[in-house]
């Protein structure tokens, strides 16, 4: 794995670069740099790499200025001591936001999590993406209120989320029903533009979200209409699928 490490401080370039070699010890450091001037100048001339570890604070600014500067399409894992940053890394091609000091055994989950996203993306086909434009999603659910049969859109769904063996949706006129589903059967079904599988326990329509928080180990907490507030933390593992739903 070949990689470029953005830091300005050369303790901290030294002690990543130490724990990459112990994860692996096959991992070659393209280039090392601590000003954003410098590494404009690397990217300009197009650096082979598989990843960027990148500093927010660099000498002569902040590193999203080399974002903002140039276009790049190596996956980034930010390391900063500072967390008020987050949303804005997420708009970027950021595989992972550690905080320093950096632990061992969270780069070694974001390096991991690096890997499985590159799987996914070497196994999905032509074949994959001929279906996902024709298939035909989910218009609309039949709910039981008493006596009364009801046929709600999808799109006036806030969310669905599974508690004690059942699956509920939540309307967006504040009302909750039962549904014949789970949320791994409502993950075929509904359109992917829409909602996203948050975790385990709930699926969101986009247009409910209101806000969204960074979260303990690198996950994220969302605010969204009526969905329970247990149910709102995206796992570490989503997060940055998550960021490219919401990127589209």
């Amino acid at each position: 794995m070949k990689v470029i490490i953005i830091e300005d401080e050369k303790l901290n370039a030294e002690h990543l670069i130490n724990m990459l070699k112990r994860i692996n010890d096959k991992v070659e450091i393209v280039a090392c740099l601590e000003s954003v001037k410098k590494s404009i100048d690397l990217f300009n001339n197009k650096p082979k790499a598989d990843l960027i570890f990148m500093d927010i604070y660099l000498a002569d600014g902040l590193s999203f200025e080399i974002l903002n500067s140039i276009s790049i399409e190596i996956p980034i894992i930010f390391t900063t001591a500072y967390n008020e940053y987050a949303l804005k890394a997420f708009k970027y091609n950021s595989v992972d936001y550690l905080l320093k000091p950096v632990d061992i055994n969270e780069l070694t989950n974001a390096i991991d999590k690096l890997n499985r996203l590159q799987s996914r993306l070497n196994q999905f086909t032509i074949e994959n993406i001929f279906d996902a434009f024709n298939k035909e999603y989910k218009k609309r659910f039949l709910v039981k209120s008493g006596e009364h049969i009801q046929s709600i859109k999808v799109e006036e769904i806030n969310n669905f989320f599974s508690e004690e063996g059942y699956t509920f949706v939540n309307y967006i006129q504040n009302k909750k029903y039962i549904i014949d589903y789970t949320l791994d059967q409502l993950e075929e079904l509904l359109d992917p533009n829409l909602f996203f599988r948050l975790n385990r326990q709930s699926i969101v329509n986009i247009n409910s979200i209101n806000k969204i928080s960074t979260y303990l180990n690198s996950r994220l907490k969302i605010s969204a209409q009526n969905l329970p507030e247990d149910y709102s933390i995206i796992s570490r593992e989503r997060v940055v699928a998550f960021k490219s739903w919401l990127d589209k």
